[in-house]
């Protein structure tokens, strides 16, 4: 069977099934996304709080994300992502016992976050760079794109099927179907034949990776643009999982299933965003990406205005779509531009700025929110998106 252009990578078997079992698996994560902010509002009825689980989840991000790229690229990147799927698994089951046994506590929570974040940041660059080993190179954008869109469809099923169990059977099997869905991919890495093998040309030691993988980061203009978008877009943007359970408690004075479609509406933007970058050829422009982000930030920024549910699944819908086309195009960019033996090096710094922006972001607009309300947060950073791109666009000119 041969597929059409637009879904081009699934004709290279060794991807198809890697992209089925992710597939698979990242509903159960979203599932689990949902579900553990509900119970973190449960427990604790404190925005600061479920900014502060957010906080611990990505934390580990942030601090390791540049060693475990540095790692990607040293080890078979297959072997690794064969224990992180593992531990991720063990980590969802662990939180379904402890809600299930009646015994579960907030600092349970947060140490079962902080589990899932150093899992992550071994996973994140390893898988991101394991990608481009799996097709040949003038398909990787699709791949990139396609896995995007997975991510994000996943963001539809699992959210609206969260919330609706939620409602009815409470936060438990949420994590035993995310744990469970670990398996799926685990058992498509198993039966796939690319290892994922390091491309060093001499004996180095992880400290000189590293080194080495920055300087050239530092060094190609192209690059240092797109991780500076990055960065204002993942910190002013994705705080999704601290921000919509608020707006759909408060603000639209919605349950767990209203707060379930409101994230299946960024979701199936963000599919709809995904499909449209896979359809913009080899690399998208980087005004594209641009423009993008400016629309993500001034429809975040719109959402502090939005009082009605069904306004807020249209907003919320332009959100995704526009963020992951700026989120998804510098993925591409950077996957395209980057040297084979430096990929991992280089999607770490992808990994550190879009995961470990989060930490911050997250404990900024909890505590926003905490203090002013969650429609301030929206406002804070939809503006301040903006005016971050827009010096990054003015000191991008001055240097020509």
């Amino acid at each position: 069977m041969t597929f059409p252009s637009g879904l081009r990578a699934l004709n290279h078997r060794n991807f198809r099934r890697f992209f089925i079992g992710q597939a698979v698996s990242l509903v159960g994560t979203w599932m689990q996304s949902v579900a553990q902010s509900w119970l973190v509002l449960q427990l604790t009825d404190s925005a600061f709080k479920l900014g502060l689980i957010g906080a611990l989840q990505f934390a580990p991000v942030l601090a390791f994300a540049v060693l475990a790229g540095a790692l990607a690229d040293r080890l078979p990147k297959r072997r690794v992502l064969l224990g992180t799927q593992t531990l991720l698994a063990t980590q969802a089951l662990t939180l379904a016992a402890l809600v299930w046994s009646g015994h579960v506590r907030f600092w349970h929570v947060g140490l079962l976050a902080l589990v899932l974040g150093f899992a992550n940041a071994l996973d994140m660059p390893a898988r991101q760079s394991f990608v481009a080993d799996l097709v040949v190179k003038e398909d990787v954008v699709n791949a990139v794109a396609l896995n995007s869109a997975a991510f994000n469809a996943a963001r539809i099923v699992g959210p609206a099927v969260a919330g609706l169990l939620i409602a009815r059977v409470g936060v438990a099997p949420a994590f035993v179907l995310n744990g469970l869905s670990f398996l799926v991919v685990i058992a498509a890495l198993l039966a796939t034949n690319v290892q994922g093998h390091s491309r060093r040309t001499g004996p180095t030691t992880i400290l000189e990776e590293i080194r080495e993988g920055l300087a050239y980061a530092r060094h190609t203009p192209r690059i240092r643009f797109i991780l500076s978008v990055l960065l204002v877009v993942s910190l002013s943007v994705f705080n999704f999982s601290v921000l919509v359970p608020l707006l759909a408690r408060n603000v639209l004075h919605q349950g767990a299933e209203g707060f379930g479609f409101l994230m299946a509406a960024i979701g199936l933007g963000a599919v709809a965003g995904a499909l449209t970058l896979g359809m913009l050829g080899r690399r998208p422009r980087l005004r594209v990406i641009v423009g993008a982000g400016a629309l993500a930030c001034a429809a975040f920024l719109g959402v502090a205005f939005v009082r009605d549910f069904a306004l807020a699944l249209a907003v919320l819908f332009v959100v995704g779509f526009a963020a992951i086309i700026a989120a998804a195009g510098c993925n591409t960019t950077l996957q395209v531009i980057a040297p084979d033996a430096l990929r991992g090096r280089v999607m770490s710094l992808y990994v550190l700025i879009f995961g470990g922006s989060f930490p911050v972001g997250a404990f900024l607009m909890g505590a926003i929110s905490e203090r002013w309300g969650v429609s301030t947060a929206f406002f804070v950073g939809g503006a301040t998106g903006l005016l971050g791109l827009a010096v990054i666009m003015i000191a991008s000119r001055a240097r020509r």
